[in-house]
């Protein structure tokens, strides 16, 4: 798996934003990302499949890229991608936007017995970049346009009365937008930018990846990160940087006054590196970025979408929807049927937590018996809370205990 497709920023639409270095849009005076009205709206089941609209215009764009690029068409080519759905910037702001993990290639065959090949394709250009946002920007624009959502008038884009309209039942857009334009949600300073803190002169801007960068009509694709099939380390730490949370508390305190003081991992270019905000209107930050039920925000795209069929024949683990039942006499062992880390190996990777040793000693813990009979269960159930000194005895320890000091 290689290159990093993160989709990024729309000053017009506002509904896909940030750029992959981490250095997020930053409220200009008088700029189109504080003043402007925006396609945030109400996460309400069209809001999210106007989301999941976006990202399948944004999927099928750079697979068809790739296919053409590889030298066939879409049909006769596949590649894939999984996609995580990131909501924050920088500044604690709404900001969602797209961080797609492509494969740098398409896969041929796999039909009619046929092996499944793979064909590699070089790294994309800054004008094929360029041309491609830009693809992509008109597309989401045409859709908008359809849905009611946008109008043209002289060549400026704006939001229909509709749209209008229905991002007004919602109470809580009154805070997306707030978010979304660096102003303040609650109390006596509603509708006020938020208090920034300048502690550094106007800095040159230093992008990295000014030439892996394609902008059109105020979006920009980035495309600045590639990981080759040996590189799993690397891979790794890119994917848990994606999927990093909201929130660093070793950057977030109290001042002396009570407020909350968030310091930003990059200084902006005006030299701002900290955020200040009321704890009421920080509280209205935290429920902004909050996802709404049922909505997934990781993705998987073509060869690796759960319902293809190529997917048993390019992941490791083999499932999927063409995957070939095991024979009964299959000489394999359980390791090598189970290519999968196991949920013991998960627990430890994501949340750092050890099943498998001893949190008195120290040492290895082995299985001694499984018992499922329930009345049993309830039985030793009841035994350990009869002889149990107190209930906090039976208690596990806290799973991510705040750092301590954190607000004093």
């Amino acid at each position: 798996m290689s290159s990093l497709y993160p989709f990024a920023r729309g000053k017009s639409l506002s509904l896909l934003a940030r750029r992959f270095h981490g250095q997020d849009s930053k409220p200009q005076p008088g700029g189109a990302n504080g003043e402007g009205q925006h396609v945030h709206g109400k996460e309400s089941p069209a809001g999210r499949q106007v989301m999941s609209r976006a990202l399948g215009i944004v999927y099928r764009a750079i697979a068809t890229h790739l296919a053409h690029k590889a030298g066939y068409t879409k049909p006769l080519a596949q590649t894939g991608a999984v996609t995580l759905i990131q909501r924050f910037g920088s500044a604690l702001n709404l900001n969602i936007h797209f961080h797609m993990l492509f494969l740098d290639g398409v896969y041929i065959g796999g039909s009619c017995g046929h092996p499944v090949r793979f064909r590699w394709v070089k790294a994309p250009t800054r004008n094929e970049l360029t041309q491609l946002t830009h693809t992509i920007a008109q597309r989401i624009a045409r859709y908008l346009e359809r849905q009611g959502l946008l109008e043209r008038d002289t060549g400026n884009i704006f939001l229909t009365p509709e749209a209008m309209d229905a991002a007004e039942e919602d109470p809580s857009n009154q805070l997306l937008g707030s978010s979304i334009t660096y102003r303040i949600a609650v109390g006596p300073q509603q509708g006020r930018k938020v208090f920034t803190l300048q502690t550094l002169p106007n800095l040159e801007p230093d992008n990295p990846f000014s030439g892996s960068v394609g902008e059109a009509a105020g979006f920009s694709l980035h495309a600045g990160i590639a990981t080759k099939a040996n590189e799993r380390s690397k891979l790794e730490r890119l994917c848990r940087y994606i999927t990093r949370p909201a929130i660093s508390t070793k950057r977030l305190s109290l001042t002396h006054n009570g407020q909350v003081r968030y310091e930003l991992k990059t200084p902006w270019h005006n030299g701002t590196t900290h955020i200040i905000f009321e704890p009421l209107d920080f509280i209205s930050r935290l429920v902004a970025l909050v996802p709404k039920p049922r909505v997934n925000l990781t993705r998987f795209h073509g060869v690796f979408a759960p319902n293809s069929k190529h997917r048993a024949l390019v992941t490791p683990a083999k499932r999927g929807k063409g995957k070939i039942p095991r024979s009964l006499d299959d000489d394999t062992t359980p390791a090598e049927r189970r290519a999968a880390m196991t949920w013991a190996q998960r627990l430890k990777r994501v949340f750092d937590i050890d099943v498998t040793t001893c949190c008195e000693c120290g040492g290895d813990v082995k299985i001694i018996a499984s018992i499922e009979d329930p009345a049993v269960i309830q039985k030793i159930l009841a035994h350990l809370d009869d002889n149990a000194t107190s209930t906090a005895a039976l208690l596990p320890d806290c799973r991510a205990s705040p750092t301590v000091g954190l607000f004093v």
